[in-house]
Formats: structure tokens, C-alpha cells, sequence
């Protein structure tokens, strides 16, 4: 016979770690068969979003909704292509009172080989809303911890996160304006919009839209930019935090802008903005919805990188943007040859 604290930490493994999969088509992918970033940044919501609101609701009082709130970088660590079968596992790793934070990784599988290989691993942050009064944020129940360590671990990543989410902020002003007859490889070249009507299926049982429809979109119009950019075959390699700073709701109208804001010999930064339209409700006006920065590569017929082109700058706010751009590159890349030493 089961005992009660038995069955409850069954139930609460079950509720910290969630997988699931699926076989990659041609509609998941570009014209040369690699796996779309956005079709995979989608997928990952779906495993945080699955998992958050399943945690949320394991405690009697209302029932809630996970609404995705923020994003961490996102590396693309090995490409992914048709044919092969993406496995999605979401651990729920830090619970504050009023947040879940998962870690999700991707594999990809050649069931033809049996070979497997980790290409995402991405950390996201959610918020659950009651679905009584959408605007009530429902308190999370709390998760066990291995260790003391483990928990001063991830409270130190939430606010960490949370400090980072007010900084954007700062940024919300800006907007992307239309150029007329622009020079090649120039920032307004390459610029680009894409006009989405948000739709019952974009939308969660609240009627806002998914995370995960979001960054898809995004990663559509960063890589239009790209390719614009450069006039080969692109994929992303990385997406920088993305911040969800209000939820957008079934019937907006949604601007996704992007432009380039730096280029180094090997990749791409595209800036990617989601403006949000209520148009049924005009006295709300557009607002700022969501914002990151997206990371592409150029790739030759065999999938080898290949030279970018130069970033032309035209105006004093181009150059500063590079300049940022290019802190956040070299800081990136040092990153990673940490990452790298500490693995060998």
C-alpha cells in the first residue's frame, strides 16, 4: 500500500519534469531543410508552458494559466534538420512567490542512425495569471530542493533576471522607421515588418497569445533581415533574452520590426520589436509587447559558414547601436571560451 507522502512525491516529480516529441517536416524548416530556430524556440514555450501551468494548479484555490515572461539567451548548439525527431524535456528548476522558472533542452534524433545530439538548451521564466480575473496574479506553490545550494542558486537567477526585465525597459521607445531608396548592406536595406492578426488558435484559455507564436514570428522577421542582409541561406545561432513586457490579446494587430544593429566577419545581430494594436479598443493606443535581440549566421550549400557582408552606418544612432552590438559579441564570446575550457 502507497503512503500519502509517497503518492505526493510521485505526483510532484511528475509535475517537475515533463518530455515530449515529434518528427521534424518540410514545414518546419527552410528551403535547404534546416530546422527553423523560431519552429524550435516554439516548441520549447510549449514544453515551459505545458509544465509551469500543470505546477501551478497542483494546489486547490483557483485555476491558473503560465504565461511566459521572459526568456534567457538561447544558444543553437548544433543544427537541426527534416526528418529527425526533436525530444523536449522541461524541469521546473526555481519556483519565487509569484514565478516558475523552467530549463528546457532539445535533442535532435536521426532515427535512421540512432544518433542523438543535445541542440538547445534554454531557461524560461513564467508567471501564472487566475483565469477568473486575468489581470490577478495566482501565488506558485513552492517545489522541493535538493540542497540548500540549489535554492540560493536559483533565487540569485531570479533576481538576476528580474533586474535585467526593468533595464529593457528603457529601451521600449524606440521604433523602426520606413527608408526610401536605401544603399545595399545599409541598416534600412534590410529592415523589415511583418503584420500578424492575432487569431483563437495564436491564444491561450485567456485569449493572449501564446510565447511561443511570438518568438516564432520573430524569428521569421530576424531572419528575413539576415537574408536580406546577406542573400545566403541563414539559421539562427543564438537569441539574446527576450522579454515579454505585456501580453497581447486575441484580435491585436502585431507589428514585428527588425533591424540590423551589428555584424561581425561570421554573424548577425537583428533587433526584433512586436508593437501590439488593439484595434477594437482604441482608446488603449499601441503599445511595447516584447523585445530581443536575435544572433544568424550565413551558411554555403554544405552548411559551412561563410563571410558577412559589412554593416554599412549611416547615422550617429546606427553607430551607436553597433557599438553596443558589438559589447554584447565579444562579451558572448568570451562566454563561451569559458564555457568551452570548463568542458575539456
Amino acid at each position: 500500500m502507497i503512503k500519502m507522502t509517497d503518492f505526493l512525491r510521485r505526483v510532484t516529480c511528475f509535475v517537475r519534469y515533463t518530455s515530449r516529441f515529434r518528427i521534424m517536416r518540410p514545414d518546419d524548416a527552410n528551403i535547404v531543410g534546416n530546422v527553423h530556430g523560431g519552429t524550435i524556440l516554439k516548441m520549447i514555450e510549449e514544453a515551459g508552458g505545458i509544465i509551469s501551468t500543470r505546477h501551478c494548479n497542483t494546489q486547490p484555490g483557483e485555476r491558473s494559466v503560465a504565461a511566459l515572461a521572459r526568456v534567457e539567451r538561447t544558444d543553437f548548439l548544433h543544427p537541426m534538420f527534416i526528418g529527425e525527431v526533436a525530444h523536449v524535456s522541461a524541469e521546473i528548476t526555481y519556483t519565487s512567490k509569484h514565478s516558475v522558472e523552467v530549463q528546457v533542452m532539445v535533442m535532435a534524433e536521426n532515427i535512421l542512425t540512432g544518433v542523438k545530439k543535445v541542440t538547445n538548451k534554454a531557461t524560461l521564466w513564467y508567471v501564472p495569471f487566475s483565469l477568473q480575473n486575468v489581470d490577478k496574479i495566482i501565488e506558485v506553490p513552492p517545489i522541493e530542493y535538493t540542497s540548500q545550494e540549489e535554492e540560493e542558486e536559483g533565487k540569485k537567477r531570479y533576481e538576476a533576471q528580474k533586474m535585467e526585465r526593468m533595464e529593457t525597459k528603457e529601451r521600449n521607445g524606440d521604433i523602426i522607421t520606413p527608408v526610401t531608396s536605401p544603399d545595399a548592406y545599409t541598416v534600412g536595406f534590410s529592415q523589415s515588418s511583418l503584420i500578424h492578426l492575432v487569431g483563437p488558435s495564436d491564444c491561450t484559455l485567456h485569449g493572449f497569445v501564446h510565447g511561443g507564436v511570438t518568438m516564432k514570428l520573430m524569428d521569421e522577421v530576424a531572419g528575413i533581415v539576415a537574408a536580406r542582409h546577406c542573400k545566403t541561406n541563414i539559421v539562427t545561432a543564438s537569441v539574446d533574452a527576450i522579454n515579454f513586457h505585456r501580453k497581447i490579446k486575441k484580435g491585436c494587430v502585431v507589428t514585428v520590426s527588425g533591424r540590423m544593429t551589428f555584424a561581425s566577419n561570421k554573424s548577425m545581430e537583428i533587433e526584433v520589436f512586436v508593437d501590439a494594436d488593439p484595434i477594437v479598443e482604441d482608446a488603449k493606443g499601441k503599445y511595447r509587447a516584447v523585445s530581443a535581440f536575435f544572433t544568424f549566421i550565413s551558411l554555403d550549400k554544405e552548411g559551412k559558414p561563410l563571410p558577412v557582408p559589412p554593416l554599412k552606418l549611416e547615422t550617429e544612432e546606427e553607430k551607436k547601436r553597433f557599438e553596443e552590438g558589438k559589447v554584447r559579441y565579444l562579451q558572448n564570446k568570451a562566454k563561451r571560451q569559458v564555457e568551452k575550457k570548463c568542458q575539456q
